[in-house]
């Protein structure tokens, strides 16, 4: 039976393309939208033609939109190091009203003792273990491995393919880039950005940029 509910993605960029395919493996929403500000209410675009979904108009039409039944709304756009704009849309829904849901792939596991906060996206193939918590507006892409325990902050972006070993910390608005390991109980500040493939053997602190094997902080 139909459960009536509609949901809007904001951002109709490459990160759409891969939660609105997670959305559409479900039957939990009647009704997908994109809102999107850099392009036209006729314009399809890549995105909607693949998920034969469609352009509903720009932001200045969320209250709008809200009152026309779409209760539901989810921010759509990637980061990598800058989380403003995800930020300033998360709580621009939550004044219109919005429930801000977490959307979850059907193939990641997630295990039940995990604690979610609202506006996250697991991937395709993701694994996040026992007791960990996962912060608002954050992403963990495709096939991550959050370990027990683990601390996700408020958007932080964890990229595909990072293994997070357990009691792992991530401070708030952190990028962890595509590949990349950090041992267990190790903690990365807020604000840092640690670059693809780097391994992680030491804690790094907040508003800095560390890559390597073994990661270091670099000046930039």
């Amino acid at each position: 039976m139909s459960n009536c509910k509609k949901l809007l993605l904001l951002g109709a960029g490459g990160h759409c393309i891969s939660v609105l395919d997670s959305v559409m493996e479900t039957s939990e929403y009647d009704n997908i939208g994109i809102v999107d500000k850099s392009v036209s209410r006729t314009d399809t675009g890549n995105v909607s033609a693949y998920l034969q979904t469609f352009i509903l108009g720009d932001d200045n039409e969320l209250p709008r939109l809200f009152s026309e039944g779409y209760t539901h709304a989810f921010i759509a756009i990637g980061s990598t190091g800058n989380t403003a704009i995800r930020r300033k849309m998360y709580y621009m829904l939550k004044e219109i009203g919005f429930i801000i849901p977490n959307i979850i792939d059907k193939s990641a596991v997630v295990s039940k003792s995990v604690k979610l906060n609202d506006g996250i996206y697991i991937g395709k193939n993701a694994v996040v273990n026992a007791l960990s918590v996962i912060g608002s507006g954050a992403i963990v892409n495709t096939s991550c491995t959050v370990e027990h325990e683990c601390e996700i902050g408020d958007f932080v972006h964890i990229s595909p393919g990072v293994t997070l070993c357990g009691n792992v910390c991530i401070d708030e608005d952190s990028h962890i880039g595509a590949g990349s390991v950090i041992k267990q109980g190790i903690h990365v500040g807020s604000n840092t950005m640690i670059g693809m493939g780097s391994v992680v053997l030491r804690d790094i602190g907040s508003g800095v940029t560390a890559y390597g094997s073994p990661c270091k902080e670099v000046k930039v």
